[in-house]
């Protein structure tokens, strides 16, 4: 039969566990309402930017070629992996992982490069020797971004590709904020720049998508000099965001899932214990009895 002392110890050990978990729901809560709100806000403008680019370089002529727009072939991918600094967020990371790990092996027979932006994703693809080429860390582990560290990371991402012509793509894979609970891992393809008219997800199905025919003043070369990697750098700040929100969502279901295990357990200790300190009362009461009958 387990110690009575040693069930205080071990139900005030899971309490002082249960007010750091709670501390830690208060704190993802808070910096969640900021980074979700900062997500709304620059969605729409992340969304029309790439279409209104997609719209300009489908009506443009074929002769017309841009490091940035131009396909290339299809057998070496540059990968920028958004992770996040710490853990205690649930699956938060290991959906991230497993998810480029699929993409790896859907794509066995191509040559993938790996940016990882984020501690956790570059730790588990050094340990098997992935072909790391760039890391980024502190990026999103004070729980906000600023455009500067977006842009950073995108004008890497833009001179690997327009310095190093054996690549053929670069993709972002980053968790797309939907919700507290929810939260949906995306691959998405940075370059070259697709050459459509709207963005993925955003017109209901079975709904026409709209068409505007803009009027350009400058020529394309001049527009998209200086408007596609612009479109590149609000992309990958537009994938932080959502990073940022759904890491705070998810590391708050977690916190709030641990403070309730931990309400469980602390029952559940607490009732053993009142077991154990009964029957040794029980056992007490006899030994008086016994001793004063034997008398």
């Amino acid at each position: 039969m387990p110690n009575l002392l040693d069930i205080r110890r071990r139900i005030k050990s899971v309490k002082n566990t249960q007010q750091i978990t709670k501390a830690m729901k208060m704190i993802s809560a808070a910096k969640l309402k900021r980074a979700q709100d900062r997500v709304v806000t620059a969605r729409p403008f992340a969304n029309k930017m790439k279409e209104v680019l997609g719209g300009l370089a489908d009506r443009i002529d074929e002769d017309f070629h841009h490091p940035l727009l131009d396909a290339r072939g299809d057998e070496r991918y540059l990968v920028a992996l958004i992770t996040a600094d710490k853990g205690l967020c649930g699956g938060f990371n290991t959906n991230l992982i497993k998810a480029a790990g699929t993409f790896i092996r859907e794509n066995s027979g191509k040559q993938i490069e790996i940016v990882a932006v984020g501690r956790k994703g570059r730790d588990f693809f050094r340990r098997r020797s992935a072909s790391l080429v760039g890391e980024y860390i502190g990026v999103t582990g004070k729980g906000s971004v600023e455009f500067s560290e977006a842009l950073e990371i995108a004008r890497d991402v833009i001179k690997r590709f327009t310095e190093d012509e054996g690549i053929d793509k670069a993709f972002v894979i980053y968790n797309e904020f939907k919700s507290v609970l929810q939260q949906r891992v995306v691959v998405e393809q940075l370059l070259p720049v697709s050459r459509e008219t709207s963005v993925a997800g955003e017109e209901p199905a079975g709904q026409p998508v709209t068409l505007v025919d803009y009027i350009y003043e400058q020529p394309p070369g001049e527009i998209f000099a200086r408007l596609l990697p612009r479109l590149i750098e609000t992309q990958i700040f537009r994938a932080l965001l959502e990073s940022v929100a759904s890491e705070q969502g998810a590391r708050m279901t977690a916190m709030d899932s641990a403070s309730k295990n931990a309400r469980e357990l602390i029952d559940s200790l607490t009732l053993n214990m009142n077991r154990v300190r009964q029957a040794a009362i029980t056992n007490e009461i006899i030994e008086v009895v016994s001793g004063a009958a034997a008398q």
